[in-house]
């Protein structure tokens, strides 16, 4: 992949996730105005460990256009398996990829999953633009609600597929950084609702990163069988701290805040 078309990806996940995600396209336009120079921190795509959508298949690619990983680490507390990517063009997103360890679930769970998968026809994930593609099966509402019971990490993509699964904006970009807490505290006052189930903010200066999200936006979703609304994607907010080497730290948070896994740790 060239420049040209890496830029033109980029592009098209953004606009992807802004059209699927209209609190993400007020917000972003919200900031801009007083902050030209606001950062896209990093997109977030998920997949599964298996192996035609597992990460290395889905980052060839951006590899071929310059990305490399740079970190890669297991999410305590879930089945799940994040790498991230940097570009040498530092003015270009992070990349965190999340994989679900599909062998570390229930019979039933993972053969859905497998179902799901089996159809996507075989030269499609071998295409440059496979991360944008979307969902290639046809699911049932009860089976997204039996995959959303043991895992929201496969839920979404049985419903969503293969796209975005957030955007996190840079606060140390705004012009004004005040800080997580008072961008949280703007955001509410603006009337866009923050997830709160395990406190506004998660991480912390000693771990060199703070986050916080919007809820994420209900979406109406084409099942085989009816149409529901269902979760779909969100916007992040990301604030570095500079580490011991005093440069910016750009890893990630290794802790989630989801509940205990009911099947064994990824590895």
């Amino acid at each position: 992949m060239k420049r040209e078309q890496l830029d033109q990806m980029l592009e098209t996940l953004w606009q992807d996730f802004l059209a699927r995600t209209p609190d993400a396209r007020r917000i972003h336009s919200l900031l801009l105005t007083d902050n030209p120079q606001l950062c896209i921190d990093h997109l977030s795509l998920h997949t599964l460990a298996l192996p035609r959508v597992n990460i290395a298949q889905l980052a060839k690619p951006f590899e071929r256009a310059g990305y490399r990983a740079c970190g890669e680490f297991d999410i305590s507390g879930t089945r799940l398996f994040a790498r991230h990517y940097e570009h040498p063009d530092t003015r270009l997103p992070k990349l965190l990829f999340t994989e679900l360890n599909v062998d570390s679930l229930g019979d039933e769970v993972r053969n859905i999953l497998h179902q799901l998968i089996s159809q996507i026809p075989p030269a499609a994930s071998q295409q440059d633009d496979f991360c944008i593609s979307g969902r290639h099966w046809k699911i049932d509402f009860d089976s997204y609600q039996q995959l959303q019971r043991y895992s929201e990490h496969a839920a979404w993509i049985a419903a969503f597929g293969f796209r975005p699964h957030h955007y996190a904006l840079l606060i140390n970009s705004l012009s004004h950084d005040d800080g997580i807490d008072e961008l949280n505290d703007y955001l509410l006052e603006q009337g866009f609702r923050l997830d709160s189930r395990f406190g506004l903010v998660q991480g912390s200066a000693d771990e060199y990163l703070e986050q916080s999200a919007t809820v994420p936006a209900s979406t109406e979703v084409e099942f085989s069988d009816r149409q529901a609304q269902v979760p779909g994607s969100h916007c992040a907010f990301i604030r570095r701290y500079p580490g011991s080497d005093g440069e910016l730290y750009r890893g990630f948070i290794r802790t989630s805040a989801a509940s205990s896994a009911p099947y064994p740790q990824y590895r």
